[in-house]
Formats: C-alpha cells, structure tokens, sequence
C-alpha cells in the first residue's frame, strides 16, 4: 500500500523501523479461538494476557482494549483478570451468512506502548435451522405419455445452516409411480429430482398429492416439507429445450434498475398449445429477489439494485414449461462486477489529546482503514498535510499510527487541526477526509521572564507608611499553574542594607511597598533584585533589578553656619570708614541639608540700621557697602539677612550681623549695645576686642609696648570670653566655594571667635583678618596699617 509520508533523518528512521518490525513480528501470528454460534453473552472465551504472555498487570497500565471493525461492541476483555469474554450472542448467519469458516477478526491494543497483536475468532454453526422450500405447493403437469424414467426437478429447500446441518436428503410419500433423487449442485447444495417409475394414467387417476420432505444432517435432524400436486394431462410428445444450458453474463453491481441482465430461449417441436413456452425463475425468494424474468420473451432483467460486497456471484435456474406441462432447465451464471462504489472507510481507535509538548516521537493516534470493493477499488493510500510535524507509519494491515516528528512547542502552537486524507486506486479514486484536533498539553519549560531587566522607582522622602512606589511584572509563556507567577525580595548585595524594614513586595502581583518613611538626607538611594517564579514543576525562576530612588523634598531650612545665632555674645564686623563703595564687610555662610533647587540658597537684607549703607549679593552672602561712609553716618550697625532656598514652599532663616564703623585701626572694638532685652540676658559673655594701633612714626619700644599689651588682652580674652585664632594659610576647603551656593571664597581670610563655655566649637563669627585698605588713604594711615601688620606678624 502507498503511503504519504514525510522524511525524517536517517537514524531516527532506521531506529523507529526496527520498533515497527518488532511490533509487525508480534502481531504477524495471531491467536484464533473458536466457538459455537448462540453462546450465551458473558461467556469466557479465553484468557487472553495468558495467551499472549502478557502480566495481568500490564492490561491496565498499558490501558489495553479489544479492536473491531464497526461499531458493534462484540467482545470484552477483563483487564482484572486478562479473561476475554462475550459481550453478546452471535448469530453466525447474520454475521457471515454462507460464508465459511465464519471467522471474526479483532485485535488487543496496548495504548503505552503502542502494541498490537492479532486475534480470531471462529464461529462454528449449530443446527437451529430447518429447510424451509419457497412454496408450500409445487405444480407439475405431466402427459399421461410420459416414459417411465422422466426426471421432473423441484425447487430445492433452503436451510441457513452450514456443512452437514444444511439439508442433506429429499424423501416423498408413498406411491406407486414417483421416487425422489437427490444430487449435488456445484456449489454444494442438494436438490431434489422427481423420477417417474412406473406410467400414469389420466383415465385412471388424473392428479396426485405427494409429501416432499427435506432433512438436514444435524445431530438432531430438522425437516421441511411442502406439496407436490401432480397433473396428468393427455399426450404431449415434445418438452421445450433451452438453445444452451448454460449462460454466463457479467453485471456491474451500478447497473440501473430493469436494465437487461440476458435473455434465454428455449424452443418446443410441438405444435399449437403444446408448443408455446412460458419462462420463470426456478430457484426461491433469497436469489430470485434481485431479477425478474419475462415470461413469454425469456429477457432477464434487474429489479433490485446489486451490491458486489454482499454477493458476488448468483446462480440463477430459469424453467421453461410447454402448454402440454412439459418443462426444460438451463442455469444463468451472474457475476457482479465490482465498481469503485465505496469510499474508503477510518476508525479511529485510539487519539492522545492533548499530547504532551517536550514528547518526541510519540503515537498520538491510531487508526484503521477499510474499503469494501476489490482491486485497485479497495487498495488505500493515507496522507496528511505537508506541514505539520507529524508522520503516518503503517502497523498492522491497514492499520496506522500518528507520530509526532519532532517535539511539539505549545507556546509556539497550542493546537493542530490535522486532515487525514484516506484515498483509494480505482477509477475514479474516491477518498475520504477525517479531521482531528490535536490540543498539546503545557509542561514547565519556561522560565518568567521580567518585562525590564531593570527597574527604576521613584519616591519622595517623608513618605507615608505602606505607600505604593511602584510595580514589577513578569510574564510566562506557559499556561496554567506553569504561567502563575510569585513575587519575592532577594537579599541585597549590601548586607548592611536593611531591605525587610524598607521596601515588601505582593507576592501575587508585584507591587511595591515603603514599609517607613524615607529620609533623603540619611538615604538617597538604594538597589535590590527581585525574583519570579512560577508555580510548575520543576519551579522556574528570573531575577530583576530594583533601583530605588529617594527624591528630596524641601524639609530642611537653611542654617546659617556664620555667624552662629546661638544666643551668645556676637563677633562684630569693623569697616573703616574710608572703605570704598562694594568693600567686602563679612559673608554670610549658610547650608541646606537638601539638595537641588531646595539647596539653591539666595540672601537678601531684610533689616539694616541705615537703608542703603549696606547691600548683600543674592548667590553669595557676601555683605558690601553700598556706597561711601561719612562722619555723620552712625558708628554702629545691625543687620538682618534673609537666607532662602528654593524649595516649593520656600524655607528660610535668618542672620543678624553687627557693623562697628572704625577710623582705621586706631580705634578699640566696641561692644554693640544689646538688640533687646532678651539677647542681654541670654549673652553672659561680653567680647571686648580691644586694638590698638600705634603710629608707625613711633619708636621701636613703643611697638614692642603695644605687642605686649595686645598678648595680654588677648590673653585675659581667652580666660573671659573664649579665645579668638586666626587661621593660617587659606580657609578649609570643605567650607570654601564660590560658585554662589552660600559657602566662603579661598580668597578671604576670617577671624574664628568661639565662644568659651560652649564646650561644642561652633562659630561666633567670621570676619576677615586684613582689611582691604583704601589706596587713596593718607600716608600715615598706610603707615599704620604697615606696623600693625608687623607687630601682629603677618608679614
């Protein structure tokens, strides 16, 4: 038989051809079984698994079942016991007719693996049958001439029985002038013949009534009977005769209805009434049935429509019969001719879906075809589409088995929706298509996959607890429990980094939660993994990763590192009098503990003793004279500054600074009297800075003078009020910027007052060491200016 198939690589054919042979070989020999026709349903035939060498056990593991052509369910297996048993009675008959040997074919499949071993049974026929003849009444005629010696043929009796308990012997009653012979047709069946012995006699006796009995040959004979009613007519010297005695003709089983099968003749040498011949069909109703013949022309015609698959080939005996009641016989030999009248036929026995995905070569279905013609009309090809990963290997006869090619991928296909295609070889080739879905099952072969390697959240600091900051998804390609995705934190790569009181994750869904309220200040960011993994078996895992952001939030007010607003006594600020307009006066320094726009500080003079004296730059702090100072301008000076930053809402603070208006150098610093009552009590050191300036017209010894009584009042300062140092060399660096965020410029040198009792070291004040002189001032304050240098060292 041709099959369609597809190519698969060698190896793997040559492997799976062997398992075909093995598979061929074990079912090549099949196991027959015989038993009687109308035993009762039930009945334990035989033990199968025995029979075949199969453990009881393997039947139900391997989920065996019996295969039948059709629908009708004829026997059972007892996968418990391996017995096979009769689901029903059987009627050889009606299953096979006058078919023998009446063997029914099935076959014991094992599901897993696939395996097939063939099995007969044989039903044997019992006599529950008797002859029965066409009619209850044969009529003869025959001339009172007739010859002792005449054969006169009956109409045989039929008898669904097979072999000897079909109809074996004719007998007729007691008489005086007729005897029954009995002879063999060629197909093997009896029939009777009435001889004539002894002359008849119209004037004597001018009919007869005789009892023609037919027996079969069972251990308990059945008989049938029917009449045979003799006329005796008066002399008919000539019987018709048949121009041939046997005709044979070919009939295709398509042939419309009355259509002329042959037409017989048969001639008579008597004249007049003697000498007419009518036709009829001999045999009785079960062959008779499909054909009619016409009685005064001998044509035979169809008047059933034939089937080759039922019966094949007829026997047809025509009688033609004289007015005189003289007959002749002839035999019409009727072949059916098959025609490619019956589309293949495909049982499914067995279909695995769904199939599992990673599976390689595996049986997915099995399946027979079938075809009731003959020749070419009942050879059978099977295909299926081009493109599907599956193959048609032949099994048994006109068995096959559906295979997969490689492995399946669900996630690239769930479902195949597969056509197989059974065509047979006559003309013209009919076929027959049966469509099966084929669903393929999951298996956990794929990992969730995240839908961002990474992931980048955002949260605001001073968060509320149990705030949502953001997501995390997963997805898999596999389908049920397989796709269902769980959610978890992986330990951080910091293990200082306590991620369980920070951030918790829904196990079902992803989301993210801040468990506490984040600080932008204590902690700006932070990173964690987290993992997916779905519920199949083995599990499957994916890892992505979480970068967590702290946005900063404006809680933070400036605070002003110089000079310090901690209550104590002020440093004061001296400006002489012959400063020029922008003259450097102090910077304010102050820090945010924010950052970007919420620590872009900005300055401005909110309080001033004199409007206009003093003006403070926006991005620095730096406080400047605004223009020239005069006598008349006021020898003290308190100025607020408003230090702000840029946060939504603005958070700001302020400084308060004290100016002393000096004439050089040559004046002491002066306290500035206290702004309230409430600053007074809260300073209870008093600064007195005390300079002199000596003339630098003066003499050595009054230099040296001076030195010493600077040393001890700073000395006794230091025991009072604190002490006051001057830094060497530049300002630190973590202080200095001068990119206008608030800090001081490495160019300025200041005076560090700290308080004495304070015991923490913060700033009282920050002023610059030197002056920037005027150039325009006179000799004598340059001169001044120079000795003081000298004497403080600073050359």
């Amino acid at each position: 038989m041709e099959t369609a198939l597809a190519k698969t690589p060698q190896k793997r054919q040559v492997m799976f051809l062997a398992i075909l042979l093995l598979l061929w070989e074990a079912g090549s020999e099949a196991v027959r079984y015989s038993i009687p026709e109308e035993t009762e349903s039930g009945y334990s035939v035989a033990n199968l698994a025995k029979d075949l060498g199969l453990r009881v056990g393997e039947l139900a593991t391997r989920s065996a079942r019996i295969h039948y052509k059709g629908d009708k369910e004829l026997l059972q297996l007892d996968i418990k016991t391996g017995n096979l048993l009769l689901y029903e009675k059987l009627d050889r008959e009606v299953m096979c007719g006058t078919t023998e040997p009446c063997i029914l074919h099935f076959q014991l499949l094992l599901e897993n693996p696939v395996q097939f071993f063939q099995t007969d049974l044989q039903l044997t026929d019992i006599n529950d049958h008797s002859p029965e003849f066409p009619e209850r009444e044969m009529l003869l005629k025959i001339p009172e001439s007739t010859q002792p010696g005449t054969v006169f043929p009956l109409k045989i009796a039929q008898d669904f029985d097979i072999g000897s308990n079909t109809v074996q012997n004719y007998t007729i009653s007691t008489n005086s002038h007729f005897h029954v012979a009995t002879h063999n047709r060629g197909d093997g069946r009896k029939y009777p013949e009435l001889v004539l012995d002894k002359a008849l006699d119209r004037e004597e006796r001018p009919e007869l009534s005789l009892t023609l009995t037919a027996l079969d040959g069972g251990a308990s004979p059945r008989s049938g009977t029917t009449t045979v009613r003799i006329v005796v007519l008066d002399n008919n010297d000539n019987p018709p005769e048949f121009l041939q005695s046997l005709y044979e003709v070919q009939v295709p089983e398509n042939s419309p209805l009355n259509s002329l099968v042959v037409a017989v003749s048969a001639r008579d040498l008597d004249a007049g009434a003697y000498g007419s011949v009518a036709y009829a069909l001999f045999q009785g109703d079960e062959v008779t049935q499909p054909f009619a013949i016409d009685e005064k022309t001998g044509e035979i015609r169809l008047k059933r429509a034939l089937d080759f698959e039922a019966t094949p080939y007829y026997n047809v005996e025509i009688v033609a019969t004289d007015g005189g009641g003289l007959s002749g016989k002839c035999t019409v030999a009727i072949e059916v001719v098959d025609v490619n009248d019956n589309a293949p036929e495909l049982t499914m026995s067995t279909l695995s879906s769904p199939t599992p995905e990673n599976a390689p070569e595996t049986i997915v279905a099995v399946f027979s075809v079938s075809d009731p013609d003959s020749g070419d009309n009942g050879r059978m090809i099977c295909s299926i589409q081009n493109d599907l990963p599956f193959l048609l290997k032949p099994t048994l006869k006109n068995f096959y088995t559906l295979v997969t090619q490689r492995t399946l991928d669900r996630e690239s296909q769930a479902e195949y929706n597969i056509t197989i295609t059974v065509t047979d070889l006559g003309t013209p080739r009919l076929k027959t298509e049966h469509n099966i879905t084929l669903l393929v099952s999951d298996v956990n072969d794929n990992a969730p996959a995240f839908t961002q390697t990474s992931y980048t959240l955002f949260v605001r600091e001073n968060n509320s607890p149990a705030l949502h900051i953001g997501s995390v998804s997963a997805t898999d390609r596999d389908s049920g429990t397989n796709a269902l995705v769980t959610y978890s934190l992986l330990p951080p790569p910091d293990p200082h980094l306590p991620l369980v009181s920070l951030v918790s994750i829904n196990a079902d869904n992803g989301h993210l939660f801040a468990l506490r309220s984040l600080d932008y200040e204590a902690l700006q960011a932070f990173e964690f993994r987290v993992g997916a993994t779905d519920r199949g078996s083995p599990k499957l895992s994916s890892e992505a990763l979480v970068r967590v952001l702290v946005l900063d939030a404006n809680d933070n007010s400036p605070f002003v590192l110089y000079p310090l607003q901690n209550g104590s006594a002020p440093c004061t600020e001296l400006v002489p009098r012959a400063a020029e307009p922008g003259y450097l006066v102090t910077k304010v320094v102050a820090v945010d503990g924010d950052s970007g726009q919420n620590a872009w500080l900005s300055y401005q003079l909110l309080k001033a003793t004199e409007p206009g004296l003093f003006g403070v730059w926006a991005h620095n702090g730096e406080v400047h004279t605004a223009r020239l100072l005069n006598e008349r301008d006021a020898a003290k000076h308190r100025l607020v500054v408003l230090v702000k930053d840029n946060g939504e809402p603005p958070r700001s603070a302020t400084a308060t600074l004290h100016v002393l208006l000096v004439d050089g150098f040559s004046q002491p610093y002066l306290p500035l009297p206290e702004a309230a009552p409430a600053q007074a009590e809260a300073d209870w050191l008093t600064v007195y800075l005390v300079v002199a300036l000596a003339s630098v017209s003066s003499l050595f010894l009054l230099s040296v003078l001076l030195f010493v009584a600077v040393r001890l009042c700073r000395r006794s300062r230091e025991a009072l009020v604190g002490r006051c140092s001057v830094p060497e060399g530049p300002f630190p660096g973590h202080l200095v910027d001068v990119s206008g965020t608030g800090t001081l410029s490495q160019s300025y040198q200041y005076e560090v007052c700290l308080t004495g009792d304070s015991g923490t070291g913060e700033f009282k004040f920050l002023k610059p060491i030197i002056p920037k002189l005027l150039p325009q001032g006179t000799g004598e304050e340059i001169g001044k200016t120079a000795a003081f240098r000298n004497n403080f060292g600073l050359n």
